[in-house]
């Protein structure tokens, strides 16, 4: 046997395969971390021996698949060994916080060939989805053990519930002015409430990575000025040919920059429900130290406008949101089934709003929810017309301002989801959504949507 073919029968028992020779690992950090490096560099010579992911041959994508599988399963072990002491190194003992893009980096140069490094990353991104190595995996699989871990996920989780710097440099300004004006959102403090409005005008307001970070960032100094008590989501007007000249709330993930490999997993589809989302719900941590209760955060009420339609994550936002207005004719859905993709921690939150059967039918089933439906009421605390939908909302604003509002929140919140409820399903939907987005399914329906996309513009382009 060669020396590679060695490598890969040892690397083959590491991942559960009966070959009947000895575990690769032996429970050693030091040791341990010299095999794993080991059995990385060698999967990385067989990738590299491959022609580049467009241009390799069926046989040689399913070597590739073997390779990949292998050395995960390495990893694998390693983490289930090992976690805990590479989290503990990456944050000295717990006393650091680095936020989630951080802690992935510093464990690629920590442990190498434990997640991809920077350069393999940096290359990855010039591919479209269909066409990259699938490295991302790796780094769900990582974030999904940290997650798993009480100690090491815990810790995690509440530091991404810290402010970020950007919204730190921002306060002063804000608290002055009332008003900040970030690439994508726009916040404005009126009176008692902070209206954070969507503006990503052409997509419909649809997520990128950009309104994510700015996102991140406007609720944050929501939650910083201690002026306001109450929070307001709402979709600006867009220029989208099919709604132009319209508020809409949010079209979810921006389907096309995911068929071109510009939605990232750790910045965007993990980032995103550990940063904002999750702050909606469960407030911002202000005070890290250890030992204290609810005096560590502030949380407060927030309200979602809905105007036109709420889809995928969108929705999404929904369900951590204490108080939703809807303009008649609109409708909500979360189309998980037709994207292929897992709908962030909507599987989480549904079903206590809306009852199991109804859940599955949504999230399984596509099924919409329109303000005219008798199942209405689950998703939408009122329905207005359009023109009423302003006055509607300060109507809530003035019903969430009363100071108990944000103390008896937080108590319905803690019995909701407890977070360390959140932390167990986001460590499964960190694995789960990896693969999700690499799948075969997944790729091939964002590539017909975006042909067809192309079509249809194509087909405007030559009418005019």
């Amino acid at each position: 046997m060669t020396t590679q073919g060695s490598h890969l029968a040892s690397t083959r028992a590491s991942s559960g395969t009966p070959t009947g020779a000895p575990a690769a690992l032996t429970g050693g950090f030091d040791d341990d971390a010299r095999r794993l490096a080991a059995h990385a560099a060698e999967a990385e010579q067989a990738l590299a021996a491959l022609p580049s992911v467009p241009g390799r041959s069926s046989g040689e994508r399913a070597r590739a698949a073997t390779v990949h599988a292998e050395v995960r399963g390495v990893r694998r072990d390693f983490l289930t060994r090992h976690t805990e002491t590479v989290y503990a190194l990456l944050t000295d003992g717990l006393t650091r916080r680095p936020r989630l893009p951080e802690l992935v980096d510093a464990a690629a140069d920590r442990v190498p060939g434990l997640l991809p490094t920077r350069e393999q990353m940096a290359a990855e991104r010039r591919f479209v989805q269909a066409e990259k190595e699938g490295r991302e995996i790796d780094q769900g699989r990582f974030c999904a053990a940290v997650l798993r871990s009480p100690t090491a996920g815990r810790h995690l989780v509440e530091t991404m519930l810290g402010p970020t710097p950007r919204a730190l440099e921002l306060l002063d300004g804000f608290r002055a002015e009332g008003r900040a004006e970030l690439d994508t959102v726009h916040v404005e403090r009126r009176g008692a409430a902070a209206h954070v409005e969507f503006r990503n005008p052409r997509r419909l307001n649809a997520e990128n990575p950009r309104l994510i970070a700015d996102l991140d960032t406007a609720v944050d100094l929501v939650l910083l000025d201690d002026t306001v008590r109450v929070g307001v989501l709402r979709g600006g007007i867009v220029d989208h040919p099919a709604h132009r000249g319209r508020r809409v709330f949010s079209a979810g993930v921006d389907l096309t920059d995911l068929r071109d490999g510009r939605i990232p997993l750790v910045d965007f589809l993990l980032g995103r429900e550990l940063g904002y989302v999750n702050k909606l719900l469960h407030g911002l941590l202000t005070d890290p130290a250890p030992g204290a209760g609810s005096e560590r955060g502030v949380t407060k009420p927030w309200i979602g406008a809905v105007d036109t339609f709420a889809i995928g994550g969108g929705m999404q936002l929904l369900l951590a949101l204490d108080h939703v207005v809807a303009e008649e004719g609109a409708y909500v859905s979360l189309p998980a089934a037709e994207e292929g993709i897992v709908p962030g921690v909507g599987n989480l939150r549904l079903t206590r709003q809306t009852g199991s059967r109804l859940a599955r039918q949504i999230v399984l089933g596509g099924r919409r929810i329109a303000t005219t439906d008798p199942e209405a009421p689950t998703v939408y605390d009122e329905v207005v017309p359009t023109d009423r939908m302003d006055e509607a909302v300060e109507r809530a604003v003035a019903g969430l301002s009363a100071p108990a509002v944000a103390a008896n929140r937080r108590m319905l919140t803690l019995a909701e989801e407890p977070l360390d409820h959140f932390r167990a399903y986001l460590a499964e939907f960190a694995f789960a959504q990896a693969d999700r987005a690499y799948a075969p399914d997944v790729l091939d329906k964002v590539e017909r949507r975006w042909q067809e996309r192309e079509r249809r513009r194509a087909a405007r382009g030559s009418r005019t």
